[in-house]
């Protein structure tokens, strides 16, 4: 962790860059010289390079420093307000469209027919095994627990 040294309060190390005592202030790019022509860019903005992002304006802007504002030059006009206008309008689709059908699925199949004396003669074998396995694992347990017992008794 690195300490602030010099004239900063301890509140600066986690304030964002240019919101301390010292910071410079964010300042508008420069007009262009009169001859250019080239429309303004209209992407974002590269973010600074060390990750951060100052936020959006929010209202007017700032007078300059110096504590007056300066009039648009003459021949240009005055900068367009920025901010987010909304979505583009949508027009909906006609009434009873639909995407187009290409193919039609095939019906379902009917399943064959069940021999229901088959099942339950298969169900109660099943069962008569999972019995069979219970017993001889109780049957198991019981003499764990009996030589353990006589272990603890003799």
């Amino acid at each position: 962790m690195t300490t602030p040294s010099g004239g900063s309060t301890p509140d600066d190390y986690w304030r964002r860059p240019g919101t301390g005592a010292d910071a410079v202030p964010n300042l508008p790019p420069a007009a262009p010289p009169s001859g250019h022509t080239s429309p303004p860019p209209s992407g974002p903005a590269s973010p600074p390079p060390d990750g951060h992002t100052s936020p959006p304006p929010s209202g007017p802007a700032s007078p300059p420093p110096g504590g007056h504002a300066s009039p648009a030059p003459s021949g240009q006009a005055s900068p367009a307000p920025s901010g987010y206008a909304g979505p583009p309008p949508s027009v909906p689709p006609p009434s009873g469209w639909r995407p187009p059908v290409h193919l039609q699925p095939a019906p379902p199949r009917r399943l064959p027919q069940q021999d229901m004396a088959d099942l339950d003669a298969a169900e109660q074998r099943s069962q008569r095994v999972t019995y069979g396995f219970g017993a001889a694992a109780g049957v198991v347990m019981v003499v764990l627990v009996c030589l353990l017992c006589s272990r603890v008794i003799f």
